[in-house]
């Protein structure tokens, strides 16, 4: 299963110049950094990826593939000083291609359940998937959680995050919409006072809304309702491509390329 649904053309429009930049969280782990990639054990990665889940693997007018992840294999690759390609596969094909050994790697946002656990080993994440409310931008500096029991907040219907305000939040009056975009509408219109969900979904539509609306709070990060986040699989057993790869994320992130990549891809920063 994908972790992530696909996004929607919102999410073609992050080339913009960055508003709200933010560094990414520190993820990895940083005892990887002990473990040192040995080029006779890691003479290669090829990863694997598909172009359908904008903007982290998709391709553009000219049919070149890009995206955050696209940059981030080819950095890790740098980083580890291996040769490297990208292929990419429909995602129906791309999990059975990893696991017959058609690639090394696949970095495609391929969620960490106990399934694909059975089959796949996993990278450290890379980038978590909190929770995050959103206010009117007149709103934001006066935004306070302990105060939302005489506001309404606009949730996804049946969703994590319904269920999040639900147990953590339950005095909270909620309207819950049928998608995220709705309820960010709802909240633009003034129809609600605030809005909550995934932070990155959000962030998209933020950047086309900067005159309206932002961020309020802190971002929430609890894996097992919103997920543990965007990793890398590879094949069970194959300890040495994922050190490598664990290696270079603590490296990638400890000079800085990580964080550039995403304040590249992500102009309006969700964390």
């Amino acid at each position: 299963m994908r972790l992530l649904g696909l996004i929607t053309a919102l999410a073609l429009a992050v080339s913009g110049t960055p508003a709200f930049a933010q560094a990414l969280p520190y993820h990895a782990d940083p005892s990887a950094r002990e473990i040192l990639p040995g080029s006779t054990a890691v003479p290669a990665i090829r990863f694997l990826t598909t172009v359908d889940f904008p903007p982290f693997n998709f391709r553009d007018a000219s049919g070149e593939m890009i995206g955050f992840n696209v940059d981030l294999a080819k950095a890790i690759c740098a980083e580890v000083n291996v040769a490297c390609t990208i292929q990419a596969w429909p995602w129906e094909q791309a999990t059975d291609a990893l696991a017959d050994n058609q690639g090394d790697a696949l970095i495609a946002g391929l969620e960490m359940s106990q399934a694909n656990g059975a089959a796949f080993d996993f990278s450290a994440t890379y980038m978590a998937l909190p929770g995050r409310f959103a206010t009117r931008a007149a709103d934001v500096a006066d935004f306070d959680i302990d105060a939302l029991s005489d506001k309404t907040v606009a949730v996804r219907r049946g969703s994590a995050h319904q269920a999040f305000m639900q147990r953590y939040l339950p005095d909270v009056p909620l309207q819950a919409v049928d998608t995220e975009l709705a309820g960010l509408a709802a909240l633009k219109a003034s129809n609600v006072d605030a809005f909550f969900g995934d932070a990155l979904r959000a962030s998209f539509w933020l950047n086309e809304n900067l005159d309206c609306c932002s961020f309020a709070g802190s971002a929430y990060f609890r894996p097992a309702l919103f997920g543990e986040g965007l990793s890398i699989a590879v094949p069970a057993g194959h300890d040495a491509i994922r050190h490598a790869i664990d290696w270079a994320l603590v490296r990638l992130k400890d000079n800085g390329v990580l964080d550039e990549l995403y304040l590249r891809w992500f102009p309006v920063g969700f964390y």
